[in-house]
C-alpha cells in the first residue's frame, strides 16, 4: 500500500493511528513534531503525510506551508489531523495547501476513508 508519515506530539495518538493504518496495509513512519517531520522529509518521501496542527514549536499549518514550498515535497499530499474544527481552522488548512482534514477524536473508518480518498486522488495525478 502506501508509505505514510504520521506527525503528532501525542504518543498515544501516534500509536492508535499507526495500528489502524498498518492493519490496513500501510507502512508508517513517525515524527513527534514539525521539525522532526521536516528532517525526515530530507531522507524519505512518503506517499502521504498526516500532520497534527497543534504541536510544540512549529505548528502544523506552518509545516504544511514549508512542505508545499519545496519542489521535492510539494506533490506529497498532506492531511491535517487535529481537534481544531472551526470553519476558520478548515480554511487555514486549505490555505496552507492541505488536501484533507481529519478531526480528532477520530474513528478508524473516517481515518481510512480520508487517507484512501487522498491517495486515490494522488494516484490519478501521477
Amino acid at each position: 500500500m502506501a508509505k505514510i508519515l504520521l506527525v503528532d506530539d501525542e504518543p498515544e495518538i501516534r500509536y492508535i493511528a499507526r495500528r489502524m493504518l498498518e492493519k490496513a496495509g500501510h507502512e508508517v513512519s513517525e515524527a513527534c513534531d514539525g521539525e522532526e517531520c521536516l528532517q525526515k522529509l530530507k531522507a524519505e518521501k512518503p506517499d502521504l503525510i498526516l500532520l497534527d496542527v497543534m504541536m510544540p514549536g512549529l505548528k502544523g499549518w506552518e509545516v504544511c506551508r514549508r512542505i508545499k514550498a519545496e519542489d521535492r515535497t510539494r506533490s506529497i499530499p498532506v492531511v491535517m489531523f487535529t481537534v481544531r474544527t472551526s470553519e476558520e481552522d478548515l480554511e487555514e488548512s486549505r490555505k496552507c495547501g492541505a488536501e484533507g482534514h481529519i478531526n480528532k477524536p477520530f474513528e478508524r473508518e473516517e481515518l481510512l476513508r480520508v487517507v484512501n480518498r487522498v491517495l486515490d486522488e494522488r494516484s490519478k495525478l501521477y
